[in-house]
């Protein structure tokens, strides 16, 4: 089985990162990649930037597709451009959020979300409503810390995100999800420190969609997930114009 991780930003070194915390979630039968588009933002914290990664996502599920590869671990945390990836993909979709909230709630009644800045709080809230988790959610924080800056082992990331995940238990939350892919490397330790289950979506991710696999279900393809019809695009999307449709 082959799960292809794609981090939407072009970051490589979170990249990295999270093909580690992928690879860790794996069965050791199961080869993981992580990749990267080619273009677009360095990191993904506005709606301007969100939506100007989604061709870059698009564009490393049209290589998988070419590649054989049987699933796909959308890791960002705004879950961008996922019901368009579902789209085009012969095997299941998984967003690093949607997965998080499901596996939280498997091991806690009630979860908050750890986020970076307070302006990715909106879209954190908006995706708990979404795929109906809003009564289990207790609060969303922010770190207010800059998404590169998880990367940087320089940086007070780790100290301020552990203070939050201590507020939201304080709270009344049972769990926490951590609101950002970067943050993927900080879910074990934080759990053993505060005692209580911190969820990474990327680990979560990775396993769902392995499971998906091993059970033979896909994406359907009827009504709005079927195909996207064929037609030409202009300018820099030509080469986004669909040449065959999902089988």
């Amino acid at each position: 089985m082959h799960v292809r991780v794609v981090n939407p930003n072009t970051s490589v070194g979170m990249t990295r990162s999270i093909g580690i915390a992928a690879r860790a979630a794996a069965s050791p039968s199961t080869r993981v990649t992580a990749v990267n588009p080619t273009m677009g933002p360095a990191s993904i914290e506005s709606h301007y930037e969100e939506a100007l990664a989604v061709p870059g996502l698009l564009e490393q599920i049209a290589l998988g597709e070419r590649d054989g590869v049987d699933a796909y671990v959308v890791a960002c945390f705004g879950d961008p451009g996922l019901d368009a990836a579902r789209e085009l993909a012969r095997g299941p979709v998984i967003g690093i959020a949607e997965a998080a909230f499901h596996a939280a709630s498997f091991v806690a009644r009630r979860f908050g979300v750890v986020t970076t800045l307070g302006r990715t709080t909106g879209r954190a809230r908006e995706l708990v409503d979404r795929y109906g988790f809003g009564p289990a959610c207790v609060e969303v924080r922010a770190c207010e810390i800059a998404v590169l800056e998880l990367d940087d082992p320089a940086s007070e990331a780790r100290r301020v995100v552990a203070d939050e995940c201590r507020a939201v238990f304080a709270a009344g939350a049972d769990a926490v999800v951590l609101g950002c892919a970067g943050m993927a490397d900080l879910c074990h330790d934080l759990s053993g420190e505060l005692g209580a289950p911190v969820v990474d979506g990327v680990g979560a991710a990775t396993a769902f969609a392995e499971s998906l696999v091993r059970l033979r279900l896909r994406t359907s393809t009827r009504g709005e997930s079927a195909a996207p019809p064929r037609k030409d695009f202009a300018g820099l999307l030509a080469p986004f114009s669909l040449a065959g449709a999902r089988v």
